[in-house]
């Protein structure tokens, strides 16, 4: 075996004894380092952790004292509070049965006044009884003394006092009509004259008729037509009677409803320009003419709204007040009469002093329910009422229709204008007509109602009913009793009777003393 190999062979061998010595060695050195060191820190810390103990117990008992303290302040304070609240109940208390004796001092008192009260009025009713009694004994003594019983004292005293009263009244309201008389007629004939001076209108009487002139009498034979057929078409179709008669070179049309004679006037007017009149060419010009006048009315209507200047009434009001063109009221045109009376309340609010646009509008619709009333069961006021609600005018606007008759109390100034304005446009020369029936009816109910009071011996209507003279028995009538007798007269006659304007009643009482010389 060579050298080389057994050399290694020896340092292997070596290496491998030495090794695991070296590890042991090593491994026993690092036990004693790691030991020592572990030793260090527990020794370490437990000097902290003594230190931590210390300081901890230091806090505990500094803590304690603090919570001592503060247990100690809190204590006292609560104590404090204690006692100032006893305190404050020890007064309330002091102060509740001061009250408690207050109040029975009061009712002590009171019941004192009530024992004095009792004993007050037990001596009234005593002091009654006996003057009940005394009274009695007078009133027996002085029916011995008068003769007279005390029932017939009372109505002579009531005889005399009623006479005197009666006396007193009269001359007051004399005295106050005289004098509300000098200061409103001054005033409203001020504000009269001026509205009517400014408010010009047309005096024209309206008929129930049209005559619709012919360019020649042969026209009346194709208007008639073959056995008639051409005239009952047209008066079928339209509702008017034509009146063909000896008038040369004119035909009439009558009917009570304008608005038909209209549409009537205007085909019967196509039918003669065109020259061809048979049944389908009448129909035909009766539907044009229609649709004409419906345009004509609605026209007319918004013409009266600019001419008076009121905006914003509904369209069917407005459609309604054009139909009012063809209505008549005595003769006098409703349309026109409608807007006069706008124009009327218009400068009458402006003297015044209230809202003109208002007044217009009511002046305006017053008469509204007058464009259907021969259409719609009801007078023209309760119609023109529900026209104004249906379409949603103001409270103000229909108190003013409901009142302009004197139907209901005016609501206010407004209604009250619209009254006079109305009044005035129907009273003026020249607007309405009355027939002689009519005329010859009112002067007779004017009589009759004033002939019906006691103590009137004869009366006459004069002035063409715009006066009533009343003669009076001067023995059942005296100076007083005048001017009541002509107050009621008036207010009978401002609710049986219609009439333009006013009526002036006169109450005369004549006496006469005759004797004869012999």
């Amino acid at each position: 075996m060579p050298v080389q190999i057994i050399v290694a062979i020896a340092v292997v061998v070596t290496l491998i004894i030495a090794i695991p010595i070296t590890f042991a060695a090593t491994s026993s050195y690092n036990r004693k380092v790691a030991e020592q060191k572990i030793g260090s820190a527990e020794d370490k810390a437990r000097g902290i952790i003594d230190e931590a103990v210390k300081t901890a117990e230091t806090k505990k008992r500094e803590a304690l004292l603090e919570a001592k303290e503060e247990t100690i302040k809190a204590k006292n304070d609560l104590d404090k509070e204690i006692k100032e609240r006893r305190a404050e109940l020890s007064r309330n208390e002091r102060r509740i049965v001061q009250k408690e004796e207050n109040l029975n001092k009061k009712l002590e008192s009171i019941e004192k006044r009530e024992a004095g009260f009792a004993a007050r009025e037990e001596e009234l009713n005593r002091q009654k009884t006996e003057i009940a009694k005394l009274n009695e004994e007078r009133v027996q003594e002085l029916e011995r003394i008068s003769g007279l019983t005390s029932e017939q004292a009372k109505e002579y005293l009531l005889k005399t006092v009623e006479e005197d009263v009666k006396l007193d009244t009269a001359k007051l309201i004399k005295e106050m009509e005289n004098q509300a008389k000098e200061e409103a007629g001054k005033k409203a004939k001020d504000y009269v004259v001026t509205a009517i001076q400014k408010c010009a209108a047309d005096h024209v009487a309206e008929t129930t008729i049209s005559v619709v002139p012919l360019p020649n009498d042969e026209m009346k034979g194709r208007i008639i037509g073959r056995e008639g057929r051409n005239i009952r078409t047209l008066e079928t179709l339209t509702g008017v009677d034509l009146i063909i008669d000896d008038t040369p070179e004119a035909v009439v049309l009558s009917g009570f409803d304008p608005i038909r004679r209209e549409i009537a006037r205007i085909a019967l007017e196509k039918l003669i320009v065109d020259g061809r009149i048979h049944p389908a060419r009448i129909e035909e010009m009766v539907e044009k003419a229609k649709k004409e006048v419906e345009t004509m009315i609605r026209e007319e209507g918004e013409a009266a709204t600019l001419e008076v200047g009121v905006h914003g009434i509904h369209p069917e009001l407005v459609r309604l007040l054009g139909r009012m063109k063809f209505r008549t009221s005595y003769g006098q045109n409703a349309l026109k009469h409608s807007i006069e009376v706008a124009q009327l309340a218009g400068l009458l609010a402006g003297e015044v002093g209230v809202d003109i646009r208002i007044a217009k509008r009511a002046g305006l619709l017053h008469d509204i329910g007058k464009s259907i009333d021969h259409e719609v069961e009801g007078s023209h006021i309760q119609i023109g009422v529900e026209l104004c609600r249906k379409y949603k005018e103001t409270p103000l606007i229909i108190n003013a229709v409901e009142a302009h008759h004197g139907d209901v109390e005016p609501g206010s100034l407004i209604a009250c204008l619209v009254q006079a304005a109305d009044t005035i446009s129907a009273a003026r020369p020249g607007a309405r007509k009355e027939t002689l029936e009519t005329y010859s009816n009112r002067l007779k109910q004017l009589e009759d109602i004033t002939n019906g009071f006691k103590g009137v011996e004869k009366s006459f209507a004069i002035q063409a009913g715009r006066e009533i003279r009343v003669m009076v028995v001067p023995e059942q009538i005296n100076d007083a009793d005048m001017v009541l007798l002509a107050r009621n007269i008036s207010k009978q006659i401002e609710s049986e009777l219609e009439y333009p304007g006013q009526i002036k009643v006169n109450v005369i009482r004549e006496s006469r003393v005759i004797d004869y010389a012999k």
